[in-house]
């Protein structure tokens, strides 16, 4: 399942950089899939929040490929990056999505 920052985010920045798919955005912050990845698509996708940083879902991999667990809740300091159980995806899925945003 992707990870999902909740409320209780102090907006500290320490997740952002750690995300190897850059799917963490500051708040009011639009996304894109081509930041970080080699995705072509630079379309603006709107910000999920507007009052904390947030964690575009559809680039989460809870870093699978890159580390053994997700990076954002290993360096989040109130531990509010934890897994959307409304966004359930299975191994095989995560390092799908992985290998279709970091082409070689």
């Amino acid at each position: 399942m992707a990870i999902k920052i909740t409320d209780d985010c102090i907006n500290c920045e320490a997740c952002e950089p750690e995300c190897p798919n850059n799917a963490i955005y500051a708040p009011e912050e639009s996304w894109k899939f081509s930041d970080g990845t080699t995705m072509s698509d630079d379309s603006e996708k709107e910000a999920v929040s507007d009052e904390f940083f947030y964690i575009a879902t559809d680039k989460c991999t809870e870093c699978r490929g890159f580390n053994e667990e997700p990076a954002c809740a290993a360096v989040c300091p109130v531990d509010c990056c934890v897994p959307d159980e409304d966004i359930v995806e299975t191994e095989t899925e995560l390092l799908a999505k992985k290998s279709f945003m970091h082409r070689d």
